[in-house]
């Protein structure tokens, strides 16, 4: 049961992270590479916060502008000095490996000291339950930091879905969902879609970076390893949330990534548990990415390859 739970928890933290890839690679169809940096810029500014006794939510307030930043300077490197797309991204995702190390002073910094959300849920939950630190679910013994966690990161993922989609809603939020399907149209009415795509990078990074920020503290310290290949797995999540959903309605899209991203985990998980090599796991996720992305075009060429009956 604590393997769920860890495992459930972790995958909607890292529901931010699929959430920004799929405001990046679906809605304004930009491949954006900067996610690998941002997630591990906004644990590390959230750490170093931390270490210095900045409150938690402060910090994390702060790893999320970290990221917003990121993500618009990737946004001006494509619009403002017509840099590609991809390179740009990978440029700001280069030069932050670099601005990690300075901002945290060190490769790993650890955080099992120093007072977290991921403390302040479990001492919130302590008081509610009277200082009991093991709760009875189904015949297993789950621990309350393990459990208040949990419920604590779906409140605040729902919260942030149900953001996104109001927010999506808006005219503003309108005209970011045309500029990735029709920029030509959106420019011919007046709006700046060199604007609209900065504020759509920034805003998608600034979620990477939260998920950073939250993982940082649930895992209990920051490492300048831990966002390489995040690209790959919020892309999975996309993918299998679409696969989940079968629709391509906005709000269903949104609860599709973040299911997308729970089922991931949970099948890392199970994966783990049953003796895979920690080491294959990139690989595995690569080729399950491949396999989803070449899927769906087979299929369609397979059921127009069948030929139809003539009609009687």
């Amino acid at each position: 049961m604590s393997l769920l739970i860890g495992a459930s928890t972790i995958g909607l933290i890292l529901a931010l992270l699929a959430l920004g890839v799929y405001l990046s690679f679906r809605i304004f169809n930009f491949p954006d590479i900067t996610v690998d940096g941002s997630l591990t810029f906004g644990a590390a500014v959230t750490a170093i916060l931390l270490v210095r006794h900045v409150h938690p939510m402060l910090a994390t307030l702060a790893g999320f502008g970290a990221g917003f930043v990121a993500g618009a300077l990737t946004g001006i490197l494509h619009t403002k000095f017509k840099i590609h797309g991809l390179l740009s991204g990978i440029l700001v995702m280069t030069a932050l490996y670099s601005v990690n190390l300075h901002v945290m002073g060190k490769s790993n910094l650890p955080l099992l000291n120093e007072k977290t959300l991921a403390t302040a849920v479990e001492q919130l939950a302590a008081r509610l339950r009277g200082g009991e630190q093991d709760i009875g679910i189904l015949g297993w013994s789950v621990g309350l930091r393990d459990l208040s966690m949990l419920l604590g990161t779906v409140g605040l993922v729902g919260a942030v879905g149900a953001s996104l989609y109001a927010f999506f809603c808006t005219d503003l939020g309108t005209a970011m969902r045309a500029t990735g399907d029709n920029p030509q149209m959106i420019r011919a009415l007046g709006v700046s879609v060199d604007f609209i795509l900065i504020l759509g990078l920034a805003l998608s990074n600034g979620l990477v970076a939260l998920a950073g920020s939250l993982l940082a503290q649930y895992q209990g310290f920051a490492d300048v390893q831990m966002g390489i290949g995040m690209v790959v797995w919020g892309l999975a999540s996309v993918i299998i949330g679409e696969a989940l959903v079968g629709t391509q309605r906005f709000g269903f899209l949104i609860t599709g990534a973040v299911m997308g991203s729970v089922l991931f985990r949970l099948l890392v998980a199970i994966a783990l548990r049953w003796g895979l090599n920690p080491n294959d796991l990139k690989l595995i996720t690569a080729v399950f990415v491949f396999v989803a992305l070449v899927a769906p075009n087979l299929v369609r060429r397979m059921k127009s390859s069948v030929p139809k009956p003539n009609p009687a």
